[in-house]
């Protein structure tokens, strides 16, 4: 039973989040094998400001 993580920033819309989730299930299935059913992805929405890289904030960054 794979679980499948997808951390990015907020925003995103649900109809996004279903198609990703669709399109992450197909590629697994693809290369992994198995059964979509057993597929399992959560996603976390991260707001800009609780992102950072290269030791700034992404809220920063991203102006």
């Amino acid at each position: 039973m794979p679980m499948i993580r997808i951390e990015m920033f907020e925003g995103r819309t649900e109809e996004q989040k279903r198609a990703c989730a669709e399109a992450v299930t197909k590629a697994w299935i693809e290369t992994c094998n198995g059964k979509p059913e057993s597929v399992h992805i959560i996603f976390t929405d991260v707001a800009k400001s609780d992102w950072a890289t290269g030791g700034r904030l992404m809220s920063d960054v991203l102006k």
